[in-house]
Order: C-alpha cells, then structure tokens, then sequence
C-alpha cells in the first residue's frame, strides 16, 4: 500500500514522531496508517495513543438541554469562516433543538424531521448549501438523560451560546439540589473536555482498544529480555495503566491532578447530604476522526523526504 506526504504530516500529528520515524515506519507498514501508529508506539516514538483531534473539517458543535435530557449535534462545514456565519449559526442551533424536542437520535431520522421555519431539516441543510456556496453535512448524534437530576452542558471555544468546537454534556443522576449538581457537572464538564476520556469506566473500554493495548505492550515486553513471567506482569500493568487513564470515572480530575473522578463525586455527594453519581457523558470535538487535507506543509514534507 502506498503513502503520501499527507500521511507522514499525519503520522507525526497523531504520534509527536519525527518526520523520518514516521516515514520509516509506513514504509515498513506498507502505507497502513494504524499498523504504523502501533509500530511507533512499541518502540517509544509515539507521544500518545490518542489520535489527534487537529482535523481539517470545520463547522459547529451545538448543545440544548430540556429538564433532564440533553443532546449533541455535529454539523460540519469547508470553513471556518462559514461557521462563523450567523445563517450557518442559526441553523445548527434550531436542528439540535429539534433533535432535543424529537428526541431524535439519529442524522437521516433528524433531516427528516420538522424545521421550524418550514420544510425539512434536509431541506433546510439543502438550501443554506445553495445560498452560502460551501458543502455542509449533519455529522453525528448524541443523547444522555437522567431519572432525576440533572444534565448538564460545558463548551469550549463557544463561538455562541451552547455553539463552538468542543461540546460536552454530563449526567448526573441524584436527588442532590440543583445548586450542587450544576456546578458539579460544569466542573467535570471542564474536565472532559480536557482529557478526553474513551468511556465512562474501565470495563465500558471497547474491548478492541483494549486488545491493541495489550499487543503493543507485549511487544514493548518482549523487547525488554525479561523472564516471562515478568514480561506478563509488565503487560498487565501497561493495559490496566491505559484503562486507569482513559476511563472518565478513574481519570484523575483536572482541577487537582490527583483525585479521582469518581471520588471527586463521591466527595460532593458526602458534602451535600444527598446521591450523586455520574451516569453519562458526550464529548463531541469538531472533526474528530476526520481525515484531513493535503497542506502546504505536506508540499514540504513531500520534498525533504523525497515523497511525490
């Protein structure tokens, strides 16, 4: 499998590997994006696991949130510039309100359904494509609530109200007064947006990331020349270091860098008398997971590397 200058840029922003490394190890990948992040990782190159959330897509993350429910909506657009359009504004706030009200979990079910000012959404989305002149698509579609408490809804980088690139929502289930669980939620809200948690506890990890896990550290085990019984026990510690750090309820908050989520809750629960617990969450970013264009750095890249 071939690769291009677009993939090595890319490599290195998901990884932090330098430009050769990176090339090395598509090369010796065949092209094979992940197989070459896996690669970079079991050698110590790579920065993290997380994939880089710098993408090329733009557009408008939108909140609203009604009593004990909640949702998350992604509507993607070819500029930022676009984004910033009060037309494009308009209309992403009124589709997810009109996913909230419908409860409306799903993008062709959400074009489908009503828009306010007549039409469909599709319609609508089919319409502002015409007038404005750029490509805008209805992404994704997250919903969490609660039997009693509260949701609640955190954005970072707001462009307006409940709008901007990194929407988060979190539920809080609990018969706690709304004067703790509010500032409770924007807390972990801040925190979820920071560090982008894959689930909400360990055994919530999907099992193939956890596999991938494990086969990395086997190989960083392997390395080391250590008897077997020993390389088992660093791949034991290397999987369960990885779901600690991704699980929302384990992380350890950011607000101290030392306490639990689950104990942060726990400790707010005790204060107010009353049941907390942290039922769910959605953090939406702006182009997460989309592949992003060629740039001019990958022109350079292309030329000291020696790519086409």
């Amino acid at each position: 499998m071939a690769f291009t200058a677009a993939d090595v840029k890319n490599l290195r922003e998901r990884t932090g590997a330098g430009m050769m490394d990176c090339q090395k190890a598509l090369k010796e990948a065949n092209g094979d994006m992940e197989a070459a992040v896996d690669a970079l990782r079991a050698k110590g190159l790579a920065a993290a696991a997380k994939k880089s959330s710098r993408t090329a897509a733009e557009g408008l993350v939108g909140l609203a949130i009604a009593g004990t429910k909640g949702i998350a909506v992604e509507v993607n657009s070819e500029t930022d510039f676009v984004a910033k359009n009060d037309q494009f504004q308009d209309f992403v706030r009124k589709t997810t309100e009109v996913a909230l009200n419908g409860d409306v979990v799903e993008v062709e079910a959400l074009k489908a359904a009503a828009y306010p000012d007549g039409g469909t959404v599709g319609e609508k989305l089919t319409s502002n494509v015409a007038t404005i002149g750029e490509n805008q698509q209805i992404r994704r579609i997250k919903a969490v609530s609660v039997s009693e408490g509260v949701v609640v809804a955190y954005m970072h980088n707001a462009a307006a109200p409940n709008l901007g690139k990194i929407g988060v929502l979190v539920a809080l289930e609990g018969n706690a007064p709304a004067d703790v669980l509010e500032p409770l939620g924007k807390q972990i809200g801040m925190h979820i947006a920071a560090a982008f948690p894959l689930a909400l506890s360990a055994d919530d990890l999907d099992s193939a990331l956890i596999e991938r896990e494990r086969k990395i550290a086997a190989e960083k085990a392997a390395e080391s020349g250590k008897p077997e019984a020993v390389q088992a026990k660093m791949i034991d510690g290397a999987v369960a270091k990885y779901a600690k750090e991704n699980a929302l309820l384990s992380q350890l908050f950011v607000m101290d860098g030392k306490t639990p989520v689950s104990d942060v809750v726990a400790a707010a629960a005790k204060e107010a008398g009353a049941t907390i617990k942290l039922v769910d969450y959605v953090r939406f970013q702006l182009g997460e997971g989309i592949e992003k264009e060629e740039t001019d750095f990958a022109a350079e890249v292309a030329a000291a590397a020696g790519l086409k």
